[in-house]
């Protein structure tokens, strides 16, 4: 997942309609669901996107639309398009190499030799924001191809969220262009994709069949409690649209949700500094993670 960047304020002035404080009560209650937080020099963001879902409504004021979010018998599937507004993601296929590196080289081995000598060969991913789809794909592709070296005879599960319903259901067609393959190899293409005409290619249905996608709230508690037993957790650039109690909330889960000995990864610009201090942070060539303790309690 990431969060709407318009690039320009809106043409509309930002006086009055900006002033409204409707719209900050529009700004605490998309907070109290997602955890999301635009502040004040983000606020125009914000009115953009209702300014959207209020043409769509024939909407004329901020108050009218505040009711179709709270007290309207549409008031739940409002929300959810006005969050599909708000989050929108731009990423594309193996954005990371350091960090596969990193789970080649060093976690993969303390994986298979601490879950291999129990005869456990299974293993659990979790792309937390997966956006369109381009991380757990990526993830998929590198796990069937250690499949025949490093991970022989290991089976593995990705479950792959978002909030956003429109990102989600782009993941699951898994249709791609230029933009999100500009770092795939051409043996990778050929090897797990299949012509999908306008120049577009389609995940096939190995690739997909990995992967698990799955509408999930970080702020959601009850559905964040049911995630657990995973060895790894990918978490990039969302965070950062939270505010410190909300990533505190969030990562504590994460938390929870890691099996001892497994490994948490942020974006490169991100970090736990303040947040959270049960994690260990871990050093690799190029990148960062954070590990919870082979002895934490599960």
């Amino acid at each position: 997942m990431a969060i709407a960047t318009d690039k320009a304020p809106p043409a509309v002035p930002a006086d009055s309609r900006a002033a409204d404080p409707v719209y900050l009560r529009i700004r605490d209650l998309i907070y109290k669901i997602s955890g999301i937080y635009h502040s004040e020099e983000k606020l125009y963001l914000l009115i953009s996107r209702c300014a959207r879902r209020m043409s769509a409504l024939a909407v004329t004021n901020p108050a009218e639309y505040l009711e179709h979010l709270t007290t309207r018998g549409n008031r739940d599937a409002e929300l959810r398009l006005l969050l599909n507004e708000i989050t929108i993601g731009e990423t594309y296929m193996f954005r990371h190499p350091a960090q596969l590196d990193a789970l080649r080289n060093v976690i993969f081995p303390q994986i298979l030799q601490s879950k291999g000598s129990v005869g456990l060969k299974r293993m659990r991913l979790w792309s937390a924001g997966c956006s369109t789809g381009e991380e757990p794909y990526t993830l998929s592709m590198f796990l069937l191809e250690e499949k025949n070296k490093l991970l022989n005879g290991w089976s593995f599960d990705i479950l792959a969220s978002d909030l956003n319903d429109n990102s989600l259901e782009a993941a699951r067609a898994g249709i791609y262009g230029e933009y999100a393959l500009r770092s795939t190899s051409d043996t990778l293409r050929r090897k797990y994709f299949k012509d999908a005409g306008e120049q577009k290619l389609q995940a096939n249905e190995l690739l997909k069949s990995q992967i698990r996608f799955e509408r999930v709230n970080l702020r959601d508690d009850n559905k964040m409690l049911f995630q657990k037993g995973m060895d790894l957790i990918f978490c990039c650039n969302v965070l950062i649209y939270f505010d410190l109690a909300s990533k505190r909330r969030v990562v504590q889960h994460f938390y929870a949700n890691l099996v001892p000995g497994g490994y948490l990864f942020l974006g490169h610009a991100e970090s736990l500094f303040q947040v959270d201090d049960a994690f260990h942070l871990v050093h690799f060539p190029g990148t960062t993670a954070y590990w919870k303790p082979s002895g934490a309690k599960k």
